[in-house]
């Protein structure tokens, strides 16, 4: 039974232009028994840019009103939950990014009773720009590895999600494409502490795929460290291709539910209104 808890649509801006329905069609083509719309909401570009002040972007690239992407996000997945009720679990969710920079906007998030599912990612850190943009050559990279898992830290203390999202994405730039090596190991306490105080909230953490197909070759968070999740007690799973377009929906779901069972699990999760729906791996 293949679920994929991580998608993007057309409602996504860097996502192909493609439709919730087209994804809804593609899912029931691949049998997938549940499949989460994951569009992105980042928090601290949530308004027209006009509302913040000039020097809140870090670049000419930065988006905004990312209020305008969540609402059609919603509405589309919301409407297309009825129309394939029959054929698919369908699964209204966002991908809010950055909740710690703006505790309001995450509220308005958490209190839509449209959305079943909250993944919580950062995408970047205070200050910074995204770690799309950074040129990592002219960075500390330790110092700044250390500071994304204390925001990460700081973002599960806040506990307004359901799902931590890919953990280790800052690897898909730095280790993928910069080729700039980094030993996680230095930061298994922290990690540990991160993945603690998930599991304290009944929260979960996803397999992430999305780097399975990219330079970086591996899942986020990597297989020893959803070894260390379970270890530490971490019950809740979710899978995710993190697709950006139909092509790759549901792509390196199979290999992530081997990794979770050589990690020590034998179910996976899906969620409906923030409440973990089990089936078996």
């Amino acid at each position: 039974m293949l679920t994929d808890c991580h998608t993007h649509t057309h409602n996504s801006f860097d996502a192909e232009n493609e439709t919730v329905k087209e994804r809804c069609e593609k899912a029931i083509e691949l049998g997938l028994y549940a499949m989460a719309i994951t569009d992105h909401c980042e928090a601290n570009r949530f308004y027209p840019k006009d509302n913040y002040n000039p020097g809140h972007s870090k670049n000419g690239e930065d988006e905004y009103n990312y209020k305008k992407a969540y609402e059609n996000s919603a509405a589309e997945a919301t409407a297309a939950k009825e129309e394939y009720k029959d054929r698919l679990h369908l699964i209204c969710g966002i991908e809010l990014g950055q909740a710690t920079a703006d505790d309001t906007v995450t509220d308005i998030i958490c209190n839509d009773s449209r959305i079943d599912f909250i993944i919580a990612s950062m995408h970047e850190l205070p200050g910074r720009e995204d770690f799309y943009f950074i040129d990592y050559s002219k960075e500390d990279v330790p110092k700044l590895m250390e500071e994304n898992f204390k925001e990460i830290y700081k973002l599960c203390k806040q506990n307004k999600f359901d799902v931590l999202g890919h953990l280790t994405y800052a690897l898909r730039y730095i280790e993928g494409e910069q080729k700039i090596k980094v030993d996680l190991s230095v930061y298994r306490d922290i990690i540990a502490e991160i993945f603690t105080e998930v599991i304290r909230n009944g929260r979960g953490i996803e397999i992430n795929t999305s780097g399975l197909r990219q330079a970086y070759g591996n899942t986020f968070p990597p297989p020893e460290y959803i070894k260390l999740y379970k270890d530490l007690g971490g019950r809740i799973i979710t899978f995710g291709s993190d697709s950006h377009s139909t092509a790759d929906l549901g792509a390196g779901i199979v290999q992530a539910m081997e990794i979770a069972k050589q990690a020590g699990f034998d179910k996976a999760a899906y969620y409906i209104k923030h409440e973990p729906h089990f089936i078996e791996i």
